[in-house]
């Protein structure tokens, strides 16, 4: 067994010399423009300065371009595609064919990573991609574990699985605070309205708060509870996947590092000292995630056990 790498998603160039030193491995970053909810907005100019600083580290520099392109994108795509070439990221996250066609055309030599989001749910998808220029396949959150290592094994790319964060359960291509209904027809409290990256749905018949947030691709509304695998990660790890990834969007950077680097010790403990090292561990990392939890997102494991329930 190899280590999985530990991808995160960094706030700002600034964010990134302290989430190398917590352990990262790999960054996702990009311009709303193009990707779908980033951590932190990155300029052409800050992922050129971010891929310098990560480079120099030895470690990798991903730029998502994996929102849903109109056509009066695509010009832009094709410029922003060129940028990338010439900055030397080390790969492009997709969903839109449009990009692998723009990529063929333009020469572009950077490899893919394939992330539609909920829909890549199955190995079929995954070798489709693959043999048409995807490197990596980025599964869907919705997926349980024993689906998840059944992927891995019958695929012929790499696996990158989210370990921890939040999830996206909506997305709208329109702007939807002003006039959205949810289920059950039954409007709810939109809280901090005028601050785009602190607004909350108020449910109050389960006492839950929706985090949502608008840009120019739409209307993002995630799950009340985040994500948490790292006493639960002896199956991936065995499972052989390559890529495990902490979703840092809409929370604070001392949270991103403090929680970076408590899975840099559950993986290296885990392969350099072995898996009963790694179990009399993990319940000390679980308690010092849960210290700096917010109150109102508590942990669950997610769909990783069928647990998770929107």
């Amino acid at each position: 067994m190899k280590k999985p790498e530990l991808l995160v998603t960094p706030k700002s160039v600034g964010h990134i010399a302290a989430l190398l030193e917590a352990g990262a491995d790999a960054f996702v970053i990009g311009e709303q423009k193009f990707g779908l909810r980033l951590a932190g907005e990155f300029s052409v100019k800050d992922i050129e300065s971010a891929a310098a600083i990560i480079h120099e580290a030895g470690k990798k520099v991903y730029v998502a371009v994996n929102a849903l392109f109109h056509n009066d994108r695509l010009e832009a795509l094709d410029d922003y595609l060129k940028e990338m070439q010439r900055i030397g990221v080390d790969a492009l996250l997709f969903g839109d064919p449009a990009v692998v066609v723009a990529v063929r055309e333009l020469g572009i030599t950077i490899p893919l990573h394939w992330n539609p989001e909920t829909i890549a749910t199955n190995w079929f998808q995954v070798n489709y991609w693959g043999d048409r220029g995807a490197k990596r396949a980025v599964l869907a959150r919705e997926l349980s574990l024993d689906e998840v290592v059944e992927i891995k094994e019958n695929a012929k790319t790499e696996i990158e699985v989210q370990v921890h964060g939040m999830t996206c359960m909506f997305q709208s291509k329109r702007s939807l605070l002003g006039n959205y209904f949810l289920y059950r027809e039954q409007a709810m409290e939109v809280e901090n309205r005028k601050e785009n990256k602190n607004m909350f749905l108020h449910d109050k018949e389960r006492k839950n708060k929706y985090p949502i947030y608008e840009d120019c691709n739409g209307t993002h509304i995630f799950s009340p509870n985040d994500m948490c695998l790292i006493d639960e990660l002896t199956e991936l790890f065995e499972a052989g996947i390559d890529s495990l990834k902490f979703d840092g969007v809409l929370q604070p950077e001392e949270y991103i590092n403090t929680v970076t680097n408590c899975y840099r010790q559950a993986i290296d403990v885990f392969f350099d000292q072995g898996e009963d090292a790694y179990e009399e561990l993990k319940g000390e990392l679980l308690e010092k995630i849960e210290e700096i939890q917010p109150k109102l997102r508590p942990l669950d494991t997610g769909f990783i056990f069928k647990e998770t329930v929107y």
